[in-house]
């Protein structure tokens, strides 16, 4: 990205302001960067543990794997979700309220007893795998976020404070060969009408 600008004192002070601006806008993004990947991190972390604890869960029950073909499989479902809404670093993301479940009524003396248990243990690897999902779009989320924010820093540092030095540089150059110049043939000038005088 070419920074663009002439060769005068107005362009010089627009250049500073952008270079300051920059400048103190690097450390305030750095931290945002910093806070997002630690953000990322524990959302990973979460959602490992999540998915663990349900994999677990699952195998723990796998004993009654001949009972769920007794079982009527739209008993149970998800009615809703409910989510609420944070914001870390200024990235707004999903936070999860409550799971509500619809259960269709079942009579209690045609079923097995083991029925009730068995809604309960539905709800629960339900709601855990749930979870698990929004711990990992709360992840994608803030690891998009992250990158963004990366790619600020590295424009800010790598190309845009450096180009806006050299370019003030270059124009402080310009600006000082012009005054010398200047003043050079002031002098010039100076001493030919004294000669003339003479």
């Amino acid at each position: 990205m070419a920074i663009k600008y002439q060769f005068n004192k107005i362009s010089l002070n627009e250049l500073d302001k952008q270079l300051k601006v920059r400048t103190r806008a690097l450390p305030t993004i750095k931290n945002k960067e910093s806070a997002l990947r630690l953000e990322v991190k524990k959302a990973k972390q979460k959602a490992e543990s999540l998915t663990a604890e349900l994999e677990e869960k699952i195998y723990t029950y796998k004993y009654m794997a001949g009972l769920w073909g007794e079982f009527l499989p739209d008993l149970v479902s998800v009615e809703d979700v409910d989510l609420g809404f944070s914001k870390i670093a200024g990235v707004k993301i999903p936070v999860l309220n409550e799971v509500r479940f619809q259960v269709k009524p079942y009579s209690l003396f045609l079923r097995p007893y083991w029925y009730a248990e068995g809604i309960d243990i539905l709800k629960e690897l339900a709601s855990l795998g749930i979870e698990s999902e929004m711990y990992l779009e709360k992840m994608r989320i803030l690891d998009q976020a992250r990158k963004k924010t990366t790619q600020k820093v590295n424009l800010y540092e790598k190309v845009q404070i450096p180009g806006y030095n050299e370019a003030i540089r270059k124009i402080k150059r310009f600006l000082e060969d012009e005054e010398n110049l200047s003043k050079s043939s002031q002098k010039i000038v100076k001493k030919r009408q004294e000669e003339e005088k003479v």
